[in-house]
């Protein structure tokens, strides 16, 4: 585990009103689809270069928008963490544990579906 940003993106696929309920309420609870931030215990976060893989495995039966978040990870208030999810290639993703303030979210982009079905990743356009 490492807490260095490493001057990566770090971006978080939304649902589009739990983006709106933060916004409301002055922070992000959900982790990812259909998962609480209490339930999963961080939330996913992802660099550009992973979303499409995140899109593919976990979002292609997701029928709604998301809103991509781009988090800079100096305006958190929450730990962001890079865990390793994979033994054997040593691939590391941003979590951040705890909720995320919508004044750390510098960039929203909206995704309409279908989810994980390639095309320019979310980031880098």
């Amino acid at each position: 585990m490492s807490t260095a940003s490493q001057g990566v993106t770090v971006l978080h696929l939304a649902e589009v009103a739990h983006w709106e309920e933060s916004l409301r309420t002055g922070e992000y609870r959900w982790s990812t689809l259909g998962r609480t931030l209490e339930e999963e215990g961080f939330i996913h976060c992802s660099t550009p270069a992973q979303v499409p893989g995140v899109l593919a495995r976990y979002y292609t039966a997701h029928r709604g928008d998301l809103v991509v978040l781009t988090v800079d990870p100096d305006l958190l208030v929450s730990p962001l963490r890079w865990d390793v999810v994979d033994t054997v290639t040593g691939e590391r993703f941003p979590h951040v544990y705890g909720p995320i303030t919508p004044d750390a979210v510098t960039s929203t982009q909206l995704l309409h579906p279908p989810h994980g079905s390639g095309g320019t990743p979310p980031g880098e356009d």
